[in-house]
């Protein structure tokens, strides 16, 4: 699976867990940009990446992401395991 596939299902993730069909995600979209990604949704949007790709992610791994494109690029790695 490609990073492209992978942001799409992301992207996916992301309109069911914070509810709103029009967010549009981009490797270099931040928590800033969207209203909704808060901390209590960060959890949960986490959660169900993990589940959706069958991965488990470290604290390590989760605090050196900047934007989507290095969440993206994370679950990639793990995928290729």
């Amino acid at each position: 699976m490609d990073t492209e596939q992978i942001l799409n299902q992301v992207n996916d993730i992301f309109k069911d867990v914070l509810e709103n069909n029009d967010i549009i995600l981009s490797a270099a979209t931040t928590a800033a940009d969207v209203e909704e990604w808060d901390s209590l949704n960060h959890i949960q949007l986490i959660v169900a990446i993990e589940k959706r790709f069958g991965i488990r992610f470290t604290t390590a791994e989760i605090y050196t992401w900047k934007n989507i494109g290095d969440m993206c690029t994370v679950i990639a790695q793990k995928l290729q395991k």
